[in-house]
């Protein structure tokens, strides 16, 4: 929505609240004036709306409110000059947001007179200076937000000015500016709640007393130069503390800590800081994408002998990981590092493990001595682990996820995992995995299936269908399966994605694929990233909620695409190109209205484009070429919006955007009116070199027979022998015939 003009808002006398927030206000410049004649307004909110800037010490006829107390106009344009326009509507304000504007300059006393004010925002600004002298009248003030501006004052001056708040200031937020000197006097501030004084340039080391800010939550001081210890008494009565920002200061650790050290995302590294390695006592550490590089300290496994939780994920740590069978892990995170050689034997206690995206090689077969009834989890997708998958995972009855996608196994896949009756999640993408697949009808818990890009063999097993009727993907592109589709893969009721692409899959399309029906819940449970030829190219989900596709392309089907198959509404990707698929189109092909993706290329499909397809109104993928179709191209937006190759190679096709018309019979109107163009030629033609012809002809050959005695002697010499030649012949050839049927 958007508004020219707010004057009609004067009319409206007896307005006590306003609220035109993400308005676009941008071409109101009278807006001063309009809101001024709101005398009984109290709230007003206009954030944000773009409002234009206005040269507000100019309007000395503003009328003077005593009601409006709530002030909400961040995320606009305004200068310094919105001071003015402030301290003349109202001297009862309580809560002010002007952030996200264009103040500039020190902050104005226009709000030292406001006694009422509770919340002053001003962050994200270009303010100079510090903070007035006058705040320490503001007795009442519970939030003063100043962050991301220029001020640059002496912190232990900035915080005398709001002594008088010391029993209501909730927040203070004094971040991203250029506050110097060291730690101010806060140990009266008993209500604190949240303190960010970050990305300042405060030195000095902390003092103790800041652990009597009981009340405390957030406490951020990165990016300053503070020194010195931190001690436990620095946090002894910090019981309510939950954000803790220290980073990118010159700290010393000198206190043991008894449980969880979560210090993810910040900026740690590169080398392991050596202060940690004190923290022995510690059950769970995470330093997940803090820039560590190198190798672990030697010690580093022996030290933390009660630890059960690690996180090192999204580093760039590398080395050898040593036997880990005598720790207390159960929970492993070594997800995108640089860590080589042999994946261990891990802890009895290990339930989930990742350590995807590294470059572990050689067997699995280390790992096999991991003794871990409970092991749930396992992704050691994307390395470089080779030979053969071990035969050892009976052993792991708990497990419910094992992704080893992306590495170079090879052999056949053992049976040992059909005896995994609770995995819901099995991806053996990506490798050299051989032969037929070992019988999985036990494991009738999986969702997921994902054997994609193998040299995989044999038929399609029936006991998918049967006995796996959870599954939402399945996964066999690019394998060698043969033979048909058995028809069992129609009770896939719960199925989302089915891809069975670039096989050597024969027969023709089960006619009951309409009983997939629950293709219409959204919902499908999985969180996994999943790779998917989606639109003609191959991408990464991070969840499959909405994603209903089919791809059985590049294979060997035959007959027609059953009609049952316009019954799937909820289909949004069909791709059934590169086969040798016969026959006409459904006529319902149309009632698919939430195909967005469709490619039909390179089969034997003939007759027309079913009139329906002009219905696909959400398709932005579509290839038809190289069949045998015909006739117009239905009108429709959509399908006159692709490129002329989509249709390509089907020589009967017309129409846009193919040709420019279609004649009643199929044929180009530009080609139709040549045609009829050309036979008033040939007709003309015709008769004109018919007759030159005939004269031309009858006085070459027959006037030189009457004007010529020896051609004419030798002419009809020619006709007596080859008359006598064709006599002698036949009689020849009927006395052999009569001889033969005598005998």
């Amino acid at each position: 929505m958007s508004s020219e003009n707010l004057e009609w808002l004067s009319h409206l006398s007896s307005l006590r609240y306003l609220n035109m927030s993400e308005i676009d206000l941008s071409k109101v410049v009278n807006w001063p004036l309009s809101l001024s004649k709101l005398t009984l307004l109290t709230e007003l909110q206009l954030s944000p709306c773009y409002l234009p800037n206005v040269n507000l010490r100019s309007l000395s006829f503003i009328n003077s409110s005593t009601s409006l107390q709530l002030l909400s106009l961040y995320g606009n344009f305004l200068n310094s000059s919105i001071y003015y326009w402030i301290a003349n509507v109202s001297s009862n304000f309580v809560h002010i947001y002007l952030s996200f504007n264009n103040l500039e300059g020190p902050i104005p006393d226009v709000f030292t007179s406001m006694l009422s004010l509770v919340t002053l925002d001003l962050s994200h600004n270009q303010l100079e200076g510090g903070i007035p002298k006058g705040f320490q009248n503001l007795c009442s003030l519970e939030s003063l937000t100043l962050d991301y501006n220029q001020l640059s004052e002496n912190i232990e001056d900035s915080v005398k000015t709001l002594s008088c708040a010391e029993n209501t200031l909730d927040t203070l937020d004094l971040g991203a500016n250029w506050f110097w000197g060291s730690w101010p006097d806060l140990k009266h501030f008993s209500k604190l709640r949240e303190l960010y004084l970050g990305a300042n340039q405060l030195n000095g080391s902390v003092p103790e007393s800041v652990g009597q800010l009981s009340s405390l939550e957030t406490l951020s001081l990165f990016g300053n130069s503070l020194s010195g210890f931190l001690t436990e008494a620095h946090f002894l009565n910090l019981s309510r503390l939950r954000v803790l920002s220290l980073f990118d200061n010159r700290f010393s650790i000198n206190f043991q800590l008894t449980g969880s050290l979560d210090m993810s995302s910040l900026k740690v590294g590169p080398a392991f800081p050596k202060w940690i390695l004190t923290q022995t006592n510690l059950t769970t550490l995470s330093l997940s994408n803090v820039g560590l590089s190198g190798s672990l300290p030697t010690k580093f496994w022996d030290l933390f002998s009660v630890l059960s939780e690690l996180d090192l994920s999204m580093n760039q740590i590398h080395g050898k990981l040593p036997n880990l069978s005598s720790t207390s892990l159960s929970y492993v995170n070594l997800f995108s590092n640089l860590l080589s050689g042999a994946v261990p034997s891990f802890s009895p206690k290990l339930r989930e493990l990742y350590l995807s995206n590294n470059m572990f090689s050689e067997p699995l077969s280390s790992f096999c001595a991991t003794q871990s009834p409970d092991l749930w989890d396992v992704d050691i997708s994307k390395n470089l682990l080779s030979g053969e998958l071990p035969n050892c995972w009976m052993q792991f009855q708990e497990l419910g996820v094992l992704n080893l996608g992306k590495n170079k196994l090879s052999g056949k896949i053992p049976s040992s995992l059909g005896s995994l009756q609770g995995i819901g999640i099995l991806r053996l993408h990506d490798n050299n995995f051989s032969g037929e697949l070992p019988s999985l009808e036990n494991c009738t818990g999986l969702w997921m299936v994902d054997l994609g890009n193998n040299n995989l063999s044999g038929k399609i097993p029936t006991w998918i269908g049967q006995s796996l009727t959870n599954l939402v993907i399945l996964r066999l592109r690019s394998n060698e399966f043969n033979g048909i589709i058995p028809f069992s893969l129609c009770s896939l009721a719960a199925i989302h994605v089915l891809d069975l692409s670039h096989n050597n899959i024969s027969g023709g399309l089960p006619h009951c694929f309409n009983n997939i029906t629950a293709l219409a819940n959204n919902d499908t449970g999985i969180g996994e990233i999943i790779e998917l030829v989606w639109k003609g190219i191959e991408r990464e989900f991070p969840n499959l909620d909405g994603m209903r596709s089919i791809d059985i392309s590049s294979n060997y089907l035959i007959g027609e695409i059953p009609p049952s198959i316009a019954s799937m509404t909820e289909l949004i990707s069909l791709n059934l190109s590169r086969n040798k698929l016969t026959g006409k189109l459904p006529e319902d092909f149309g009632n698919m209205k939430m195909l967005e993706s469709l490619d039909l290329s390179r089969n034997r499909i003939s007759g027309k484009i079913p009139t329906s397809f002009a219905s696909l109104n959400f398709l932005s993928v579509l290839d038809l070429s190289y069949n045998n179709l015909s006739g117009r191209i239905p009108s429709g937006t959509q399908l006159q919006g692709f490129n002329a190759s989509q249709y390509m190679g089907n020589l009967g096709l017309c129409g846009p955007p193919l040709t420019p018309n279609c004649s009643r019979d199929g044929a180009t109107q530009a080609d139709d009116n040549k045609e009829h163009d050309n036979d008033g030629l040939i007709s003309l033609g015709f008769f004109i070199s018919a007759v030159l012809g005939f004269v031309t002809g009858f006085w070459m050959v027959c006037g030189s027979l009457l004007l010529k005695t020896s051609w004419r002697y030798a002419y009809f010499r020619f006709l007596d022998n080859a008359k006598d030649w064709i006599y002698v012949k036949t009689a020849v050839y009927k006395a052999k015939v009569q001889r033969r049927l005598q005998r």
